[in-house]
């Protein structure tokens, strides 16, 4: 029986995430020095950052939701010991990012101008978003393919090397970086180019880590004995629960893209603060992230075990730490909101901005991640959909609607108090939603057609008392598509 459904349940929970707490913060570093140190060169890039936010997260969320999929499916093939079976749907969903991301960078490079000028780029910004957007693209497969190892690699109960893989790239990108935007070493000064390719190139790190990881310890990437109909037989399990993982989560961006467009019309001095406020906000959810992260494959596993009263207990214990440490965190934030913007800008305007957007926003962040959360318990109990349609309550019925609505009565603030709103009330939802679909989940809903059979793997079943085999198709707990709602 896997580990994830046996003994305490906070320290389960918390033992997985400690060793990701390091990673966690090393993701969200990745963009917290980008930022900085561009900001270094003036506003008019500062605001560009801001503009390329919304579409580095849009690719981002891609690669998670294929990653989701293949941590859903992979870690039942692991806590059935069926690691064949696990390493078939890693080797086919690292194929199926590399793909998908190609494709996006393409169509993405080429839409570089039209696309921001929607997003309301001035003529200004343009040229430092195009030096930007192009160097990334053309790593964009370095970065999403950590995307999908995350996942994996805490499914096979190695989250401390999934953490150190990140740090890994983190470090090289903060060592990169003002080497390549301000020339040092002898390296020409590349500006916002050189922001673009630091990233790339330490990404690129983290991505030849992880793939030896998967191929040398954990014996997860298998790229001989597949045809292409097992891989698109696995492709079409893996799409089964991606496409709503990556449409909940395109909402996001989708989201930014729209906050972006509201408050440029307040001008570039506030869409550099919101840029910043982005980066800086990511820091708040260091620590609750790294839980996050263990969340689904704890309740997918579990769940599979038909160990619903662990489901119920993490539930209680992952919720209740993210509204305790919400109230620190807004707290903190609060007081430190003037040197947390004087580190990004000596604009006055911008810094201005910024601390009020700090300031508002932070008392929201607790039950946004309490929302969070309970997409992930959703996840979990194999209700993608669900999940989806929680986040767009969130941000069609609720983030945009009151953001805009802020504006028009409060100004910029009043965008910021909009958001405020939206993550108070998304949080009730979330909880509610979560609990019940808890309430209604059952052992017997847990089984269904099993991806072994999708993938061609013959295998054997019996019952748990260990009766002989049966000869009727094979099944794997927990995985439900046909009850989700």
């Amino acid at each position: 029986m896997p580990a994830l459904t046996q003994g305490s349940v906070p320290r389960a929970l918390f033992t997985m995430a400690f060793p990701m707490l390091a990673g966690t913060f090393a993701m969200v570093a990745y963009h917290f020095t980008d930022t900085w140190f561009v900001s270094r060169l003036g506003t008019l890039p500062l605001a560009a950052m801001g503009f390329t936010f919304p579409v580095v997260m849009l690719v981002t969320c891609v690669a998670r939701g294929i990653g989701a999929g293949v941590t859903a499916l992979a870690s039942h093939a692991l806590g059935r010991r069926d690691h064949d079976q696990a390493a078939a749907f890693v080797t086919h969903g690292l194929l199926l990012t590399v793909a998908v991301t190609i494709l996006m960078s393409i169509a993405g490079y080429f839409a570089i101008a039209p696309g921001f000028r929607l997003l309301g780029a001035t003529s200004q910004t343009l040229p430092l978003i195009h030096d930007y957007m192009s160097v990334w693209y053309f790593g964009a497969i370095t970065m999403s393919l950590p995307m999908l190892g995350n996942g994996i690699l805490i499914s096979a109960g190695d989250s401390k090397t999934a953490s150190l893989f990140m740090i890994a790239g983190t470090a090289a990108n903060v060592i990169l970086d003002p080497i390549m935007i301000f020339g040092w070493l002898g390296c020409p000064a590349l500006g916002m180019s050189g922001a673009a390719l630091a990233t790339v190139i330490s990404q690129a790190i983290s991505t030849a880590w992880l793939i030896s990881l998967l191929v040398k310890k954990h014996r997860l990437l298998a790229f001989h004995g597949w045809d292409m109909d097992s891989f698109l037989a696995s492709a079409r399990r893996i799409t089964s629960f991606a496409v709503p993982s990556i449409i909940s989560m395109i909402l996001m961006p989708a989201a930014a893209a729209v906050i972006t467009k509201i408050l440029s019309g307040y001008g570039q001095e506030a869409v550099a603060a919101s840029g910043a406020g982005g980066r800086i906000e990511m820091f708040a959810f260091v620590i609750p992230m790294a839980l996050g992260i263990s969340l689904t494959p704890f309740i997918s596993q579990n769940f599979g075990a038909q160990r619903l009263d662990r489901v119920r207990e993490a539930h209680k214990v992952s919720n209740t730490f993210a509204i305790l440490y919400g109230a620190f965190i807004a707290a903190a934030f609060f007081l430190c909101a003037p040197w947390l913007a004087a580190a990004f800008s000596d604009d006055p305007k911008v810094t201005r901005v910024l601390i009020a957007s700090i300031r508002i926003t932070a008392f929201g962040f607790g039950m946004m991640e309490v929302h969070r959360y309970c997409g992930f318990f959703l996840t979990g109990l194999h209700k993608p959909a669900a999940a989806m349609y929680l986040n767009a309550t969130r941000i069609v019925a609720l983030l945009i609607p009151l953001s805009w609505l802020g504006g028009r009565l409060g100004g910029v603030n009043g965008v910021f108090f909009g958001r405020l709103a939206a993550d108070l009330a998304a949080g009730v939802i979330g909880l509610i939603w979560a609990h019940r679909a808890i309430a209604a989940a059952t052992p017997r809903a847990s089984l269904a057609p099993s991806a072994a059979r999708v993938l061609a793997v013959p295998l054997t079943t019996g019952t748990c008392s260990g009766s002989p085999p049966r000869t009727e198709p094979p099944r794997i707990p927990g995985i439900e598509p046909s009850t989700d709602a």
